[in-house]
């Protein structure tokens, strides 16, 4: 047999391209996989999850607000001009009840006045000063109760009835047309204090 070389058919038309090697992933370099639209929820998920969140601390916030640990009530205001001063003096007696757990001891009493021009608050006077005021200004004995001082405690669920003096540096017709007057006060470890306003 000789040396016969097959011979190839001839075709029609071109012949084909070799297939496309495909060499490491295919992406698209127009792409950039670091943004948020990559990596984050949708944003409709991401917002429901956010007031929810928001409600649940809200709501949390709200139940867990400060509140006074005492309520009560302001019974009797007597006041007296001091001479030649533009100052009166004001007995202020008052009705506290302790509405919390633990005793409420007292740490500051202040005296809290309101008029058309302006708002004055005032230290309350020392327990022990008392008598020499009700002997120099007997009209401020009227309807009075045992003095409140600092360091005076109540326990859960007791009433008492005390008077505060103060002093305010106003003419006692200012006062008389004053719009209110409160005994302020502010117990230890309580970030809120009793205000009782008449």
């Amino acid at each position: 047999m000789p040396d016969e070389t097959p011979v190839r058919p001839s075709s029609p038309g071109p012949s084909p391209a070799p297939p496309a090697i495909q060499r490491g992933p295919t992406i698209r370099i127009g792409d950039e996989f670091g943004t948020a639209k990559r990596n984050l929820p949708p944003v409709k998920v991401l917002l429901l999850t956010m007031a929810g969140v928001l409600l649940i601390v809200g709501i949390y916030s709200f139940l867990q607000r400060a509140k006074p640990q005492g309520a009560g009530s302001l019974d009797n205001v007597a006041a007296v001009e001091i001479p030649n001063q533009n100052a009166v003096m004001v007995t202020l007696t008052f009705t506290l009840h302790n509405s919390g757990e633990k005793p409420l001891w007292v740490h500051g009493i202040q005296g809290k006045l309101v008029t058309s021009s302006g708002e004055l608050n005032s230290d309350a006077v020392s327990a022990i000063d008392f008598a020499r005021y009700y002997q120099a200004f007997p009209t401020l004995k009227t309807n009075t109760q045992p003095p409140l001082a600092p360091e005076d405690k109540l326990q859960p669920g007791q009433e008492i009835r005390r008077t505060v003096m103060v002093s305010f540096p106003v003419p006692l017709q200012s006062f008389n047309q004053r719009r209110s007057v409160s005994v302020v006060v502010q117990p230890y470890d309580q970030p809120l204090p009793v205000v009782l306003t008449k």
